[in-house]
């Protein structure tokens, strides 16, 4: 009887270990077929374009995008500095520093994830006479928390704030500012280190006429921490874990700092707790959103918790997810994602391509970046494609414009840069440069995407000070 329950005993084991292999697998890899290596891979060439000082390390590189009406192109260091990149590439200068301490901005650029997060010019930056003459408008986490703030969490540490500031430049094509103190728009008081901001940008296609024109949108992280414990991205009455779309010429937001455009989704919901300032909600740390020249998509890298990385399509209102959704499937927290449970709410939106951490493509974590819909003919092979890629590992991927998936890994492909013959991810080229200077490895590539003009694209990272353009 003794060797009866024994058995019997070691048998329930063996189911109960083979179910949480099971499950512990499926739990980690939503996608068991992995990302095509070979399948229709896009193959560019690339010049080192420029190169930004070395002085204090390697610049934490974090977005670059032309001047309106200018010939400058301009590069952010999360330190503080903002460059100017000029002569095709020949001329490096500093524009700005906003840790100059006549600023009183005081950087907080400690970790990673913290510092200058991002910047825009206002379309009308370089036109004598308009609002918007000599205006450009930058993001950035401060260790200066005296002012009180606009917005602020529904808990956690309180452990610094991210500041929106306006700058007016008195001589737009000056080769440094020189305007005065920066004005700020919007404080958000962060409760956790992580998570803080996210990126900056006017539509890049609206026209005068378009109602879209001079509306600025930001991307505001879920505050950090994991999981979104504070429950502030599903929350229309938060801040955190939304894209706000504003007037940064108006007037008509609470602290009058700001307008609020009538055509905001929310702006007439007749529930005087939800913020007007969304344009849509349920995102966790969106780095980096676009729009398609073409059609006036927008798409949205949004970094995943442990399991997802996704890219998602953007419209008035919309609801991406977070945090009750890890892209296409339901997230349970501390548990991760229930593959039982994937898509299936019609009030959600779904990514249109995502990718799991388990890839083997990928370094054993991951953290999504782009988005660039290239509709230029400079480089054909990369024509009528939505570029994004993986932040560590330096993947470049695609997926097509006018064939737009409907979610999962399968419709993604790689892009690899041409290095003397040999394609390379940009980690591979960062390596191999950093032995031929001999200089230090790199364990990772940090990748940004940056846009110029002409259909201009360009690859930042934090390792060499390098950016680089992508050619045909």
């Amino acid at each position: 009887m003794r060797n009866h329950v024994t058995l019997l005993v070691s048998a329930a084991l063996l189911t109960a270990a083979c179910a949480l292999a099971q499950s512990a697998q499926s739990t980690n890899d939503p996608f068991p077929q992995p990302i095509a290596a070979t399948q229709d891979v896009v193959r560019v060439n690339y010049v080192e374009y420029a190169q930004l000082p070395m002085d204090n390390g390697a610049p934490r590189m974090m977005l670059l995008t032309a001047e309106p009406g200018g010939r400058r192109l301009f590069v952010n260091d999360m330190r503080g500095p903002l460059y100017s990149i000029a002569d095709g590439g020949k001329a490096v200068a500093l524009y700005l520093n906003i840790n100059d301490p006549k600023w009183s901005v005081s950087v907080q650029s400690q970790g990673s994830e913290r510092g200058f997060q991002s910047f825009a010019f206002h379309p009308q930056f370089n036109q004598s006479g308009s609002r918007g003459f000599g205006k450009f408008y930058t993001y950035t986490d401060t260790t200066n928390t005296t002012p009180p703030p606009d917005f602020t969490p529904t808990g956690g540490n309180n452990t610094h704030d991210t500041v929106l500031l306006e700058w007016t430049a008195k001589t737009p094509g000056a080769p440094a500012y020189d305007g005065g103190p920066p004005r700020e728009l919007i404080r958000l008081r962060q409760p956790y280190a992580n998570h803080n901001a996210g990126h900056l940008a006017f539509h890049s296609f609206a026209g005068p006429n378009s109602p879209e024109y001079g509306l600025l949108y930001m991307g505001v992280a879920d505050g950090g921490s994991g999981g979104d414990p504070l429950e502030m991205s599903q929350n229309l009455a938060s801040a955190f874990g939304k894209v706000f779309r504003i007037d940064p010429l108006g007037n008509n937001s609470s602290n009058k700092k700001y307008g609020i455009p009538a055509a905001n989704p929310f702006v007439d919901d007749k529930t005087p707790s939800t913020l007007d300032e969304i344009y849509a909600y349920g995102v966790r740390n969106p780095q980096r959103f676009s729009w398609d020249p073409r059609t006036g998509a927008m798409y949205l890298a949004d970094i995943g918790q442990n399991i997802v990385e996704e890219i998602s399509p953007v419209t008035r209102g919309a609801n991406l997810g977070w945090n009750d959704w890890e892209g296409s499937f339901a997230f349970i927290s501390r548990q991760g994602v229930s593959l039982e449970k994937q898509r299936g709410d019609s009030k959600m939106t779904y990514p249109v391509v995502e990718y799991a951490h388990s890839d083997p493509l990928l370094l054993g974590n991951a953290a999504v970046t782009g988005v660039v819909v290239y509709r230029g003919a400079q480089i054909p092979q990369l024509a009528n494609l939505v570029l994004f890629g993986d932040n560590p590992s330096g993947e470049i991927f695609y997926f097509n414009a006018d064939k737009v998936p409907n979610g999962g890994q399968d419709p993604i492909r790689r892009v690899m840069l041409m290095d003397k013959g040999t394609a390379k991810t940009l980690l591979g080229v960062i390596r191999d440069r950093a032995n031929a200077t001999g200089a230090r490895q790199p364990s990772r590539a940090d990748l940004r995407f940056g846009t110029g003009p002409d259909n201009q694209v360009f690859l930042l990272n934090k390792q060499d000070g390098i950016v680089r353009l992508l050619t045909s």
